[in-house]
């Protein structure tokens, strides 16, 4: 199974993740600067990706925190620590004791994603750290290196300093404790044509960030007392969207939630015009796909997004799936959180817009939200859009 994601608002981020090697690893594409490799060049026992340097790096300002281990990343399971500094991360790697290592022993390569260190040890380069899945982009020509006593130190300065990294690199683990600075409470739904890959890869997210579980089958399925299958064939898959659009309306004015929505065409997700509460949290449409590269999955994505008689392009997120193992649920999930962790980075108001979506009653008129009072019903020409 191979998994691609994007997020359809506002430029594309890909991710590409093959499960069969392992699950919870993914890789990330975005526009790449030229690579700065590390310069010899030492300024009073600092190592600089830059040209110039203007300032010292103290070690003791942070509030540091030790791991073992890293997702999405290569070590030769070295321990490290790393730290948030604000504008700056900062990761401290253990070097082998008994050794004396000068400034031409270490290799440190970064770019504004990825991090490669490494060690020359007995005539070998060994690999002491290498990811091209940082938490978020860095300033390359920003980063520092240097040697204090058994520990190279890395210092990094974030592109967004307002960003708290939770972990040096994108995993399941940061993401899932990073984006709840992003999302600021407001809910996910899952939609798409499968119930089942809905309702796993929503359980996945609901564990991970906390957020309470919700699933409209269950809930129509208990308040109607009969399964889905028998509701369709005695009223039809129309009335079963209907309901559930009912159950989505009143589901829209909860926060934390990750709710799993009906999937095939007795859903209401898969009406564009049953989207009206649906806009009140940030949607990820989950679609099977023949691709079989993040390129072609890309171009596919555009595709699907302009399909307006397709309720499901009405989604902020798209993740294709290229086949389906529940086992990998996660993946899934993963994918989704880092797709939409790119869409409110590259518009961080969006929360915001959604809560007041909700204030005003989830009227239909999003993206282009209209004035207190704006009736959809007497609605006869554009309307100012009310931010």
């Amino acid at each position: 199974m191979a998994v691609f994601a994007s997020s359809t608002a506002s430029g594309l981020a890909t991710i590409f993740n093959s499960p069969s090697l392992n699950p919870i690893n993914a890789q990330a594409t975005f526009s790449t600067p030229n690579r700065i490799r590390s310069s010899p060049r030492v300024f009073r026992g600092l190592h600089s990706l830059r040209r110039r340097f203007s300032h010292n790096v103290t070690a003791d300002r942070f509030n540091s925190f030790s791991c073992n281990c890293l997702s999405a990343v290569s070590t030769s399971t070295i321990d490290y620590e790393f730290t948030d500094g604000g504008k700056e991360v900062e990761l401290r790697l253990r070097l082998k004791t008994g050794e004396t290592l000068s400034p031409k022993d270490i290799s440190v390569d970064a770019d504004g994603t990825s991090l490669a260190v490494k060690e020359k040890r007995n005539g070998l380069l060994i690999t002491l750290l290498e990811t091209n899945q940082l938490f978020e982009k860095i300033m390359p020509s920003e980063t520092i290196w240097y040697i204090d006593e058994d520990q190279l130190v890395v210092n990094m300065k974030k592109v967004d300093g307002e960003l708290k990294w939770p972990d040096i690199v994108e995993s399941w683990e940061s993401l899932t404790a990073g984006m709840m600075q992003l999302l600021k409470g407001a809910s996910i739904y899952i939609v798409g044509d499968s119930t089942e890959i809905n309702q796993k890869v929503s359980r996945e997210l609901a564990v991970g960030l906390g957020y309470s579980p919700l699933d409209s089958k269950e809930l129509l399925e208990s308040f109607s007392k009969q399964t889905i299958d028998s509701w369709i064939l005695a009223e039809g898959p129309d009335s079963v969207a209907e309901a559930e659009s009912s159950v989505l309306e009143s589901l829209s004015s909860h926060v934390r939630t990750v709710v799993s929505t009906l999937g095939g065409k007795h859903g209401a997700a898969g009406r564009a015009d049953q989207w009206r509460h649906l806009y009140s949290g940030f949607t990820v449409w989950i679609s099977q796909t023949e691709a079989t590269d993040e390129e072609s999955a890309k171009e596919e994505a555009k595709r699907n997004k302009q399909e307006r008689e397709i309720g499901y392009s009405n989604a902020d997120v798209v993740v294709k799936l290229q086949g389906w193992d529940p086992t990998h649920a996660k993946s899934v999930a993963q994918a989704s959180l880092s797709a939409l962790k790119q869409l409110i980075i590259s518009d961080k108001g969006l929360p915001g817009k959604k809560s007041l979506y909700i204030r005003l009653g989830c009227r239909g008129d999003w993206p282009n939200i209209k004035p207190p009072g704006w009736d959809p019903s007497s609605d006869t020409g554009a309307h100012p859009q009310f931010t």
